[in-house]
């Protein structure tokens, strides 16, 4: 017989499915108040089902302070802009100390990452600043290349915490490297906002499913009953 999941888990997914398919949809529409409305909402509602799974509690503040940075981010000003990023960037904190708890990649080295790996994301890190040094706001350097130095950091740890995660630090690249793009006022896609939110959805998603695998394992499926046994001879 495997384990029932709790009864609030499954609601919590769907929830979270729901409110990220009107936030979208929303977007793609340009009806900025329903947005604004549901974006705030998002990361509470999964770092709910983290809980409800049994995940880990840091874990679940990396999604909080998330939601922190996704309210403060809507709102006008550079101070306001900057507390905003220091709230995802204790979020990426609370994601590396679930990454040296529970990862298990895997040791290449002293601090048993492979080495390729940490090349390529020390270049992208290099390179990124580089090209946004001289674009951004000269108040905004300093702080974007700390952030992005820890940005940095939470995507490479994500490879000790298998190919989910991994790829869930890789779409958080992904989503920041397009809002630093803005910020830079580099050239944007149609509809930039909608495509900072689809990375940043997934990232955050990938990220969470992912440590829960690694963590406490699979969801467990439905409860099996055993089958009735046939009842022995001369008994009614």
């Amino acid at each position: 017989m495997t384990a029932r999941l709790p009864a609030a888990v499954r609601p919590l997914l769907w929830a979270f499915v729901a409110l990220t398919a009107v936030h979208l949809a929303a977007l793609a529409a340009g009806a900025t108040l329903a947005a604004q409305l549901t974006k705030p909402a998002l990361m509470p509602v999964l770092a709910g089902y983290v809980l409800a799974r049994g995940g880990p509690v840091p874990l679940a503040g990396a999604l909080l302070f998330g939601c922190g940075g996704d309210a403060l981010l809507q709102m006008d000003g550079d101070t306001v802009f900057l507390v905003g990023m220091g709230s995802f960037a204790v979020g990426h904190v609370c994601y590396l100390l679930v990454f040296a708890r529970h990862g298990t990649a895997p040791g290449r080295g002293r601090l048993g990452y492979p080495a390729g790996p940490a090349a390529v994301y020390g270049v992208l890190l290099a390179g990124t600043v580089a090209l946004l040094w001289p674009d951004l706001p000269a108040g905004l350097r300093i702080p974007v290349a700390g952030y992005s130095l820890l940005l940095t950091a939470m995507a490479f740890g994500a490879l000790r915490a298998g190919p989910l995660a991994a790829l869930g630090g890789v779409l958080f690249l992904l989503s920041d490297g397009l809002l630093a793009g803005g910020l830079a006022q580099w050239p944007q896609p149609p509809l930039p906002q909608f495509w900072i939110m689809v990375t940043y959805i997934a990232a955050q998603f990938a990220l969470a499913y992912g440590l829960l695998r690694t963590t406490i394992g699979p969801a467990p499926g439905p409860v099996s009953r055993p089958a009735p046994t046939a009842p022995e001879a001369g008994v009614p």
